[in-house]
C-alpha cells in the first residue's frame, strides 16, 4: 500500500559534504507525543545509515505545528527562512504550508494521502514541481476498513466516521466508505474533529444509537485528539477502526494501514 511518488537522482550520498546540509522537517503533531519522536528517531537512524550525522554534517531543524493550523502555517515560513536545502513534511496539512511559503526549495514528503488530487503534485510518475515524496494508501482502503469492522462486530449498523472535511481525502475516503455501505446493510454518519467538543458531541451523538461503530480516518487532529476519540469509544462500548497502528498502541481496538515508518526510512534515501 505504499507508494513513492517519484525520486530525484542522488548522488554519492555517503559522501562527505564540503560544508554542513541542513534539512528542515515540520511535524503536524506534538513534539512530546511518543509517535512524533519515534518517527524522527527512524529517520535519523537511517540518514547515519546513509553518512549523514546530526550536528556533524548535517543540521536537522525541527519544528512541531500541534495540530493547529496556524502554528502549521507559521512553522512551515519559519523552515523555509532557515534556507535549508531540502524540507521533510509530515502530513497533508505541512506540505499545504510549506508549498504557500516555498516553490523552489526541495521538498519531501511523507503520510500524505492524495497529493495528486490535493494539487501537490502533477501525477505520482512525474511530480513536477519542488515536492516529491510518498503516499499512504489508496482510497479503496476504506471500504477495506468498513468490512472489517463489520466483520469484528456484525451487529453493527451504524458507523460513525471520524474525519476533517477540510482535507481533500477526509472527503473522498468518507465517499469510498459511504458508496461501500449499502452492501453490507449499515448506514454511515459523519463527525466532524476540529476540537474537543465537537467529538465529544459526535460521539456521544451516535452512541445513542443502538449498534453503532466507529471508523476514524487520519489527519492532525485525529492524531491530537486520539486519546479521547480511544476514551470515548471504550466508555460508550463502540467497536472502533483506526488508520494506523499507534492510536491501538494507545487502547484503541483495530487498525488496518500500511508502515508510516517506513516511509520515514524511504524519505531518508
Amino acid at each position: 500500500m505504499l507508494g513513492g511518488a517519484a525520486a530525484w537522482p542522488v548522488a554519492a550520498r555517503a559522501q562527505q559534504p564540503d560544508r554542513v546540509r541542513r534539512v528542515g522537517v515540520l511535524m503536524t503533531i506534538a513534539e512530546d507525543d511518543p509517535e512524533a519522536q519515534a518517527r524522527l528517531s527512524t529517520l535519523r537512524a537511517h540518514l547515519e545509515q546513509l553518512g549523514w550525522t546530526d550536528r556533524h554534517n548535517v543540521q536537522i531543524d525541527t519544528r512541531f505545528g500541534e495540530g493547529d493550523a496556524d502554528r502549521i502555517r507559521k512553522s512551515a515560513t519559519e523552515l523555509v527562512a532557515l534556507a535549508p536545502d531540502v524540507i521533510l513534511a509530515n502530513s497533508t496539512p505541512a506540505l499545504a504550508s510549506l508549498l504557500q511559503s516555498t516553490r523552489t526549495v526541495p521538498i519531501v514528503f511523507v503520510v500524505v494521502t492524495d497529493p495528486v488530487g490535493a494539487g501537490f503534485i502533477d501525477s505520482l510518475s512525474r511530480p513536477g514541481g519542488n515536492a516529491t515524496g510518498f503516499t499512504t494508501y489508496d482510497y479503496s482502503i476504506s471500504a477495506k476498513w468498513l468490512e472489517l469492522l463489520k466483520e469484528i462486530a456484525p451487529s453493527v449498523k451504524r458507523i460513525g466516521v471520524l474525519r476533517d472535511p477540510a482535507l481533500t481525502h477526509g472527503t473522498a475516503q468518507f465517499a469510498a466508505i459511504q458508496a461501500t455501505a449499502p452492501s453490507l446493510g449499515v448506514e454511515v454518519t459523519p463527525i466532524g474533529v476540529h476540537d474537543a467538543g465537537e467529538i465529544e458531541r459526535g460521539i456521544g451523538a451516535l452512541a445513542r444509537i443502538s449498534n453503532a461503530g466507529l471508523i476514524v480516518i487520519g489527519s492532525a487532529w485525529t492524531v491530537v485528539h486520539r486519546h479521547l476519540i480511544i476514551a470515548l469509544a471504550a466508555q460508550h462500548k463502540l467497536p472502533a477502526i483506526y488508520y494506523e497502528r499507534f492510536p491501538v498502541k494507545d487502547g484503541g481496538l483495530l487498525s488496518y494501514r500500511p508502515s508510516f515508518l517506513d516511509q520515514y526510512r524511504l524519505a531518508a534515501g
